[in-house]
């Protein structure tokens, strides 16, 4: 296993440039108010309403669009499991009444059976939530490099292992950060 990233040592790097920029930059997506490091939910449907929850409470997500967005999640889930392996899970939706992408990163220390590829309990959630056509805010082009760069990050063991040791989501924002900085672009760690 390679060093700690700086976040855990308490460290900071200089900023990166603008979003637009690079694949690089998909880490300011994450806020620390919208992850959760403490998840409780036992099943599928608890853990949805945590992490639309979380959206709510970080002012990301209109509370009048919380029922469309967990009948969303249920319903995709539902065409197939979003459980990818390696106790990542990646729930991805478009819903209508938002204009830009939404995601949250989550630990649940237990885990939760998620019907991954693998067999195993999710322990770590990318939430995306997206709108359902093109905006000013949102390029669906853009948004298939993110989900491809979320799903590189998922199968980093560094990646997933620090993940599940950060002591706040602050940590958790800054390890997105650093894991971007230090892969090539294109590349899955």
């Amino acid at each position: 296993m390679t060093a700690p990233p700086r976040a855990l040592a308490g460290e900071s790097a200089p900023p990166t440039s603008s979003m637009q920029s690079s694949s690089k930059d998909f880490w300011k997506l994450f806020k620390p108010s919208a992850c959760n490091l403490r998840m409780k939910g036992a099943t599928k449907e608890t853990v949805f309403e945590e992490l639309v929850d979380n959206l709510v409470k970080a002012k990301l997500l209109d509370d009048e669009l919380r029922p469309a967005a967990l009948e969303a999640l249920a319903n995709r889930e539902e065409l197939a499991s979003t459980g990818v392996g390696q106790n990542v899970a990646i729930p991805h939706v478009k819903l209508e009444g938002i204009d830009e992408v939404l995601v949250s990163l989550s630990i649940h220390e237990n885990g939760v059976p998620w019907n991954s590829l693998d067999g195993e309990d999710a322990h770590i959630f990318f939430l995306v939530v997206r709108p359902a056509k093109e905006t000013p805010k949102y390029d669906p082009e853009r948004h298939l490099e993110m989900m491809r760069w979320i799903s590189q990050l998922g199968r980093v063991g560094d990646f997933r292992n620090f993940a599940r040791r950060v002591a706040n989501r602050t940590e958790l924002v800054e390890l997105l950060r650093e894991m971007s900085e230090g892969a090539p672009e294109g590349s899955n760690g």
